[in-house]
């Protein structure tokens, strides 16, 4: 049987994906590293901006969230 989550269980188990910390100053060392602490920090942006658009298609299709004003009607 699938389970059934509520707008308020569905939006507490997918929060928004979190955005990589850029290097701190002193990380990089000048000296061409392959990868470089930007490279892969450029990388993880990359990826954390599709995940953000993957995010914001599901919130999109789900149901809005009820609140207390809501249940007053």
């Amino acid at each position: 049987m699938p389970v059934v989550m509520s707008p308020l269980s569905f939006a507490e188990n997918d929060p928004p994906p979190v955005a990589p910390e850029p290097p701190q100053d002193g990380e990089c060392c000048g000296s061409g590293c392959d990868p470089c602490v930007y490279d892969l920090y450029y990388e993880a942006r990359e990826r954390h901006r599709v995940a953000m658009r993957e995010w914001e298609q599901r919130q999109a299709g789900a149901a809005p969230i009820a609140t207390a004003r809501d249940s007053e009607k």
